[in-house]
């Protein structure tokens, strides 16, 4: 379980990869002092495990499932990376409840600066994901709890505050460029109990009630 709060950005030192899976190296400072073999770390939002440690550099598995469905797969020898350990019992929750089970993938189809702020408009690659979105929700993208200030059918809008952009990776991206999205676990709770309540069992990902944000108001869940 993570929060969304970045903790360090980190880089990739080295990559080693097959057609559908990686082994990636990554170097970081914070996060290293009290690391160890197992532990789970947040890269870009996506759970991964510990798997070796050498100085201050550590080693991760991407397995299919995650090369295919996250935007791990395109990082290269250099690119820098969100990063953020498990959220330590009675640690503070400063974000929201963040499982690093990645969703899917978005494109950045706008930036607009805006005072002391910047908006990014993110496209889903899979609009179902959208029926997890509310206005004012939570949503990470690359592993950053977020804010969400305006939806559409295909779309959400997200504010970035200047402590967000100087301590994360989102600084550095840019018009199309693809980031991780990971909606709010609560809201996936929700629409799994109405489904079950209105007799409809929730398999896997590919079975979707249509529960909105009209649906949730009227009957009491928000």
């Amino acid at each position: 379980m993570f929060t969304g709060i970045i903790e360090e950005v980190g880089t990739i030192k080295n990559i080693v990869s097959s057609s559908q899976s990686m082994q990636i190296t990554i170097e970081a400072n914070i996060i290293m002092s009290d690391i160890k073999l197992g532990d789970s770390i947040a890269i870009n939002g996506t759970c991964l495990t510990v798997t070796t440690i050498n100085n201050n550099c550590f080693n991760v598995d991407i397995m299919p499932e995650t090369f295919n469905t996250t935007s791990l797969k395109n990082g290269s020898i250099g690119t820098k990376i969100n990063l953020e350990r498990s959220l330590a019992v009675g640690g503070r929750l400063g974000g929201h409840f963040v499982t690093g089970h990645v969703d899917g993938t978005g494109i950045i189809t706008k930036i607009t600066p805006n005072e002391n702020a910047i908006y990014y408009e993110i496209k889903f690659d899979n609009p179902k994901l959208l029926q997890y979105c509310i206005y004012h929700g939570s949503v990470a993208i690359d592993g950053i709890s977020l804010t969400i200030f305006g939806i559409t059918d295909k779309c959400i809008t997200i504010s970035i505050i200047p402590h967000t952009i100087k301590n994360t990776i989102i600084d550095q991206k840019a018009i199309n460029d693809i980031v991780n999205i990971e909606c709010d676990m609560l809201a996936k709770y929700v629409q799994k109990s109405m489904a079950n309540i209105s007799g409809k069992t929730i398999l896997n990902e590919q079975s979707h009630d249509n529960i909105d944000q009209n649906f949730l108001q009227q009957n009491g869940f928000i």
